[in-house]
């Protein structure tokens, strides 16, 4: 199976949560394969330094754990149709949301989060 890892889902990973040992367990699987967007490493990034965590020690698991996955022009591009068409329903669903879902959509992944915009949407392991 393979599965994008949102940035909430590394979040509770990193913490120890509840929420975090389902990926923890995915990891143990060596038939699965994970994938990481780079716009992700931002969000981790923010949350790394708000709570007086090293990025970079955070870096080297999450590159340990899935390949990071670099964006085109055309994704940003699509994620701008993909966050107008989330809208309708959910008047603030981001931008990186509507990315992870355009990469999801290429791709056929499906998407580790506990993040609330993506609750109903099909292909994702809810963390709860």
């Amino acid at each position: 199976m393979e599965y994008i890892i949102d940035s909430y889902a590394w979040i509770e990973y990193f913490l120890g949560s509840f929420k975090g040992e389902v990926l923890k367990k995915l990891f143990l699987d060596p038939k699965n394969k994970f994938f990481t967007l780079e716009c992700c490493l931002a969000e981790i990034n923010g949350w790394a330094i708000k709570n007086n965590n090293d990025f970079s020690n955070l870096l080297l698991i999450i590159k340990a754990n899935s390949e990071i996955l670099n964006l085109k022009e055309i994704d940003w591009i699509l994620a701008g149709e993909e966050r107008a068409k989330q809208r309708q329903n959910q008047k603030d669903f981001g931008l990186i949301d509507s990315v992870i879902l355009v990469k999801q959509k290429e791709f056929d992944y499906k998407i580790i989060t506990g993040d609330k915009h993506f609750k109903d949407l099909k292909k994702i392991i809810f963390l709860k």
